[in-house]
């Protein structure tokens, strides 16, 4: 059983990506698809596809340039189970001086540091990518 399931998909991510394996596949939430829509967008990753009816699986399609890197360099976990951080929308910084992008769970659902600056919404600190 795994306690920390947003913590297992961003290894999984870094893992595959350190190995240049395409896919990874991990149980299926909510809440890690939303994750992978947003990462999808920012050009980490190029598919997602939820099979099985019962047990759900979340399979990802990791995104490599024309020489076969990947895109996803490294990945930093910020809040965890045991100590949840939380920013406001004035505290929302940029990463790696906008290399990276930090991902956060808001109100507005799961946002990008600049999104949550441009909406003026704050929330958990989940991941930083770049």
């Amino acid at each position: 059983m795994v306690t920390d399931r947003v913590a297992n998909f961003i290894i999984s991510l870094k893992n595959a990506a350190a190995i240049s394996k395409a896919d990874v596949s991990v149980p299926h939430a909510t809440h890690l698809e939303a994750i992978a829509k947003k990462l999808k967008e920012l050009g980490y990753l190029t598919g997602i596809s939820v099979t099985g009816d019962i047990k759900k699986v979340l399979t990802v399609t990791l995104a490599f340039d024309s020489k076969g890197n990947s895109m996803l360099h490294d990945v930093k976990r910020v809040s965890k189970p045991g100590r949840r951080l939380y920013s406001p929308a004035r505290d929302v910084h940029s990463v790696k001086h906008g290399n990276g992008a930090r991902i956060l769970s808001t109100p507005k659902g799961i946002l990008t540091d600049a999104e949550a600056r441009k909406v003026h919404v704050g929330g958990e600190n989940l991941f930083e990518i770049w």
